[in-house]
Parts: structure tokens; C-alpha cells; sequence
């Protein structure tokens, strides 16, 4: 199959979709025009930044899992990037919950799956970003209701000293990748208050690629919560094997996430199917 036909038989099932998609106009958060680019720019490198917390957590924990670890001091993982890289301090809140105890701290070497782990016992107290970051998790988590399955939780920095924190599914397969069913928290930057939560997706969809007599040439998604792709869609798609683009459409709007992780907007949904 070429790829000019592939191109048409995706083309022609987001034409048939677009019925699914209307289905959700009621709900969708609606936007009065296309996003700029500023906007687009913006989560495309909150998706980056995410997938570069996941692989940092990812590997961090293996270095640490590496040792005769005493999990017993482990409750939680946070990351933060530095300019030195990544830093991964495995530990526990303390019982006034004022002090993040960190047993273990993973720092980010010459490549990014390389750590090397510094063990403190005592452990070391942190009333800085670690401390809140586990605040914000455990805030965030308080308040998500999931699906039964394994989720990951991520705490990147926002604006003023607020907190993201990300709540999404986890890989339970090398070859499947989960989608949706996540959530934006916007925390406060103490960790303690919920500003803002955003639904980001609702459904969860696991697509498996071990199949490699079928060649994927591109994925595709229908949003029905907002017109814009989401920080987790360019997450997902930096995170998928093999590196393929994902389109994303909505009511209103269609776009190209590319591997790199960029976002192009294509334009209005019935347009672009007109043009193919």
C-alpha cells in the first residue's frame, strides 16, 4: 500500500468521524478562532517537558531499584531539572507533612538514561520543591478518579510558583501505548490548594505495536473536551515506538503533532477533508 493510499484511508475515516466528533460539541470547550502559534509553542514544550520528567522518573528508578534499597523509606519519587539535568529524590513526607525526607536522590549524567544515586541515612530534609511537588501529588491524587489500572503522577513547575502535576496512565505493555483518561492539575505553590483541574482526554485507548508486519504510517485522535491538542498528546507521541505523527481533530479544528514533538495547525476539520 502507498503512501498517497494510506493518506486517503485516513483522511476518509476522520471523514467518517466527524459525525463522533460533532456528538461532543455540547460538552467541548469551544474557542472563538484558531490558537496562535504562541499557544501551540506552549504546549508543545509542556508535552516535551513531561516526556522528559517520565524518562528521567523511568530511569532514575531503575538506578535506584539497581542498589540494596531500603524501600521502606521510599514513598514517592519527584523530579526537577536542573541545569545539570534531571535530579530524582525518592523519600516520604514526614508526619507534619512540612518536611520531604529524601533517601535517595538520582542525579542525570552524560545521556539521559544514565544516573547515578547518592543514599542519605539519615535522610536529607527538603522544604523546597520536593516538598511540594509531593504536597501537590498527593493533593491531585486526593481528587483523581481513575479507571483500575496503574497511573504515573508528575509535578512540573508553573507560572508565580504554582504547580502542574499530571496524572495519566501508565505502560503496562513495551509495545502498548495508553491515551486519555488524564488530568491537568493546576496546585498552588505549596501543594496544598487545587487552582484549576483540566480533563485532558476522557476514554483511555491503548494502541499496540507489536505487530510489525503492518507499518504504521500515522496515528489519529478525536477531542471532544476542547479544539486544542493537549500537553499529553505531544507526550504520547514523544513516548511512542516507532516514532510516527499523530493527528489530532475536534469540532473546529485539525492538527499534525510530529515526532519531534512540534504541533502544525492544518486548519478548520471540514476544510482539510474537503482539500483531500
Amino acid at each position: 500500500m502507498s503512501h498517497s493510499t494510506r493518506t486517503r484511508i485516513l483522511i476518509r475515516f476522520l471523514a467518517a468521524n466527524l459525525v463522533v466528533i460533532a456528538l461532543g460539541v455540547c460538552v467541548a470547550a469551544q474557542s472563538e478562532g484558531p490558537p496562535s502559534s504562541s499557544e501551540l509553542e506552549a504546549i508543545s514544550a509542556r508535552g516535551k517537558l513531561l516526556s522528559a520528567y517520565d524518562v528521567a522518573a523511568w530511569h532514575a528508578t531503575d538506578a535506584v531499584q539497581s542498589l540494596p534499597a531500603d524501600k521502606t523509606r521510599v514513598g514517592r519519587y519527584i523530579a526537577r531539572q536542573s541545569g545539570n539535568g534531571w535530579r530524582v529524590a525518592f523519600g516520604k513526607l514526614n508526619e507534619a507533612q512540612d518536611k520531604f525526607l529524601v533517601a535517595y536522590e538520582a542525579s542525570q549524567g552524560a545521556t539521559p538514561v544514565q544516573f547515578t544515586v547518592a543514599s542519605f541515612d539519615p535522610p536529607k530534609e527538603d522544604t523546597g520543591f520536593y516538598l511540594a511537588g509531593a504536597n501537590a501529588i498527593d493533593t491531585a491524587l486526593a481528587d483523581f478518579k481513575g479507571e483500575k489500572r496503574p497511573y504515573n503522577a508528575a509535578v512540573l513547575p508553573a507560572d508565580r510558583g504554582k504547580l502542574f502535576v499530571y496524572v495519566y496512565p501508565a505502560q503496562t505493555k513495551a509495545s502498548a501505548y495508553p491515551m486519555g483518561g488524564d488530568v491537568r492539575y493546576l496546585i498552588s505553590a505549596d501543594g496544598k490548594t487545587i487552582i484549576e483541574k483540566r480533563q485532558l482526554h476522557k476514554s483511555i485507548s491503548e494502541n499496540d505495536y507489536s505487530n510489525k508486519s503492518i507499518k504504521v504510517q500515522a496515528g489519529y485522535h478525536t477531542h471532544v473536551l476542547s479544539d486544542l491538542p493537549e500537553d499529553t498528546d505531544v507526550f504520547y507521541v514523544l513516548t511512542r515506538k516507532p516514532p510516527i505523527p499523530e493527528y489530532v481533530t475536534s469540532s473546529k479544528f485539525m492538527y499534525q503533532i510530529s515526532p519531534s514533538g512540534s504541533i502544525t495547525f492544518m486548519g478548520k476539520t471540514q476544510d482539510v477533508l474537503k482539500k483531500k
